[in-house]
Formats: structure tokens, sequence, C-alpha cells
């Protein structure tokens, strides 16, 4: 059994610690100039970035249509036209459910 050092715990802590803060910072990062984020209209592998509950931080890793913890960019004043939400909810959108 591996036995790590102080240093290298605290390094590994400091990681990981960085992971989460930019998955965090990427989450609250305001949409583009003329986009509004709009929960619950992405399909499977078509989200815009992390999903809200922190399940995965990458586009494109939506594993459910309508998930209402992923996001994509749409032109501002869309979303509730699109029959999404302009915050995450739990679940899959009951308005576009398949």
């Amino acid at each position: 059994m591996a036995k790590f050092t102080f240093t290298q715990a605290g390094l590994l802590a400091a990681v990981l610690g960085a992971a989460t803060a930019a998955q965090a910072a990427e989450m609250s990062a305001a949409a583009p100039a003329g986009k509004e984020k709009c929960w619950g209209v992405a399909k499977k592998g078509e989200n815009a970035c992390a999903s809200a509950n922190g399940s995965h931080g990458c586009a494109g890793s939506a594993k459910v249509d309508y998930d209402g913890q992923e996001y994509k960019d749409v032109t501002k004043g869309t979303c509730e036209i699109m029959k999404g939400s302009l915050k995450p909810f739990e679940g899959v959108n009951p308005k576009l459910k398949s």
C-alpha cells in the first residue's frame, strides 16, 4: 500500500479543489452576449457545459434528453418559448419529455 506524505496529500487536495472551483466557475459563468442559459432543452450529448448538479463538467456529456440539470445557450428571449427554464430543475422537462 502506498504512503502519501503530507506534501503529496496537500497537492492532491489542491488539485481536486481547483477542479471543483473551475467547474463551479463554469457553471456560474454568464451566457455569451445575446444568449441565455436554457435548462431542460438539451438533447443527450448536446448540452453546452457542466451540469448544475456537478455530475460532469463538459459540453456534450448529457446522458438524457431534456434533463433539467443540463442547459444550452439560446438566443435571449427564446428559452421559455422553447419550453425550457431559466433555472436548473430536478428531473426531465415534463413539457418536452419524449
